[in-house]
């Protein structure tokens, strides 16, 4: 996966939306993760919060951030699981306009080599609403980890090669 280091790296605005029937803020350790490595990277973190397993509260929180000109990305953690509260990606599906299916089948792959066949439970997806990237992860510290090292790092970083989604930024609301 390489990097430029010719070109610059243009950082951009993340809204972080944990996803949680246990949680709360003070305790949400794979948000703590996530926003470390936004910054870490470069990017900037402009919102942060966290929502109960209900799906038309996460609908409503999605709305308002992919409305936000500001808002390039949002990254969501939890509620990818099976059980009957996991409804993340059901909320992903009321505000979508394009699928990324690559992005929950690469996340698989890379899981795989940590999790094995455990991870055909996770639920991980992506779409695009109104212009605005939204990436769902599962809750776990690993799964985070994964999605962002795995994943995100390099696709939110202009510099990669051959193409990053911050290249195709500009382009998503073309008709």
């Amino acid at each position: 996966m390489p990097i430029d280091e010719s070109r610059t790296f243009k950082p951009i605005n993340i809204a972080l939306l944990t996803v949680s029937d246990t949680r709360s803020l003070k305790e949400d350790t794979s948000g703590d993760i996530l926003a470390e490595r936004i910054a870490a990277k470069g990017h900037m973190l402009i919102y942060r919060n966290l929502i109960r397993d209900e799906k038309s509260k996460i609908i409503a929180q999605l709305h308002q951030w992919i409305d936000e000109e500001a808002v390039d990305a949002i990254i969501t953690t939890g509620g990818t699981g099976l059980t009957g509260r996991d409804i993340t990606p059901e909320a992903l599906d009321a505000v979508k306009d394009k699928d990324i299916p690559g992005f929950g089948e690469l996340f698989r792959w890379l899981s795989y080599d940590k999790i094995g066949t455990s991870t055909v439970q996770s639920r991980a997806c992506a779409v695009v609403s109104r212009g605005t990237y939204i990436f769902a992860l599962p809750g776990s510290n690993g799964a985070v980890k994964d999605g962002w090292d795995g994943i995100l790092d390099t696709q939110l970083d202009s510099r990669h090669r051959p193409c990053n989604f911050v290249e195709l930024m500009p382009r998503l609301l073309e008709k």
